[in-house]
């Protein structure tokens, strides 16, 4: 858990924004989208520093505040180790955006290690859970806080490969309602947000297909033709959520372009 440069004291008390999953798709938008609303963001991610670095500085170069630090949430104690410092020396979490991935892949059932499987599991659920038991107990003290959990189309439909990554994605949704169901009363709105379709990110769906494949979708689905799932406008999303009124909070939302068909369509 290695902090980078340009981690400052949130010296003026903004409320904190942590993205763990902090890439450069969507979990890089939001963040830059909380800070532009005055949030202090807190950016995490597994691995690539100096792309940490660059998300954190194209913030502070808008004149906003984040901070950005390595983590790995399979490792013991790393997200709760975190929350603490952040709540210590940052600020109160008022805002959790858990967008860590789990995907490990196609993989026919032969191919798929016990270790494989649980991967998938303790990147999706466990790492929320843990997240949740030391940030809840937080929120709950204060009498408020957000959660939103980004998802995917496997957490409502297990596809053909997909044993971890839909096991997972389901254990993800079904803790979010039962994190909601327990803490929502309590004024902690706990959001569960289903990407159904391809998102217009470099270090996804880019580096899955390859840079010239990658561009060639964006060309062909992308760009103008608004078929693939722009990080920007999510954020939008993301933080309209963080802000509605408890009286009509939304708790399951999914999100695709226009021109997809809907998961229970096909």
């Amino acid at each position: 858990m290695l902090v980078i440069k340009n981690i400052r004291n949130n010296r003026d008390m903004k409320p904190v924004c942590l993205v763990i999953g902090a890439g450069a798709g969507i979990g890089g938008n939001v963040a830059k989208r909380f800070a532009q609303a005055g949030y202090h963001s807190v950016l995490c991610r597994r691995t690539d520093k100096e792309g940490l670095e660059g998300l954190v500085e194209s913030i502070e170069s808008e004149g906003n505040s984040a901070s950005g630090f390595l983590l790995n949430i399979v490792d013991t104690n790393s997200v709760e180790e975190r929350i603490a410092a952040v709540e210590d020396d940052i600020g109160p979490i008022e805002v959790l955006v858990f967008n860590l991935g789990a995907q490990i892949g196609d993989r026919a059932l032969k191919d798929t290690s016990y270790k494989a499987f649980e991967l998938g599991w303790r990147m999706a659920t466990f790492g929320l859970f843990r997240a949740a038991s030391v940030l809840c107990p937080l929120m709950e003290k204060r009498g408020k806080g957000a959660i939103l959990v980004t998802s995917a189309t496997a957490a409502v439909r297990g596809n053909r490969g997909q044993h971890s990554h839909a096991a997972a994605m389901a254990g993800r949704r079904m803790l979010c309602q039962t994190l909601n169901a327990e803490f929502g009363p309590k004024g902690i709105h706990v959001a569960h947000i289903l990407i159904d379709g391809m998102v217009d990110a470099p270090d996804t769906i880019g580096k899955m297909l390859g840079p010239a494949e990658f561009q060639r979708l964006r060309e062909t689905r992308g760009m103008e033709h608004d078929g693939l799932i722009l990080p920007a406008k999510v954020a939008e999303t993301y933080f309209h959520i963080s802000q509605q009124h408890r009286s009509s909070w939304t708790h399951e939302i999914d999100m695709r372009a226009f021109s997809d068909m809907p998961w229970w369509n096909h």
